[in-house]
């Protein structure tokens, strides 16, 4: 059997994006162009499900005012891997994240984490076209 990579995690990842897997009240602003934004939450949690590690947030600012939380995941000797990063314009900043417990049981966004997880475990199961 092959070993899984970070690279194949991530492709898998990135080409299960769409309008169905980002956040629902985000989700007309969703275009193909920009394919990371609005995947971060059920983004981390993906990645939290095949690497463990620590989900972090840190708040969006724009103008130094909040308005949206993102979401990354450190895993062990704190190696950071945000696959969403590139969503944000020049005019948004990230705020250093925190980490944050994962839920017990997923309640917002868990149609959308289920539809990308099912997409991503597929992809990987299959592999690379």
């Amino acid at each position: 059997m092959t070993p899984l990579l970070l690279s194949d995690i991530e492709y898998a990842v990135r080409s299960s994006w769409g309008a169905d897997t980002c956040t629902p009240e985000f989700r007309a602003r969703w275009t193909p162009e920009n394919p990371a934004r609005d995947q971060c939450g059920v983004t981390a949690l993906v990645v939290n499900d095949l690497l463990g590690g620590e989900l972090l947030r840190g708040e969006v600012l724009v103008d130094g005012q909040r308005t949206d939380y993102h979401w990354w995941n450190r895993l062990g000797l704190g190696v950071e891997i945000d696959l969403t990063r590139e969503q944000f314009g020049p005019e948004e900043t990230v705020t250093p994240g925190t980490a944050i417990t994962r839920p017990p049981r997923i309640e917002r966004l868990r149609e959308e984490y289920e539809l990308l997880r099912t997409r991503v475990m597929t992809q990987l199961a299959h592999g690379r076209p």
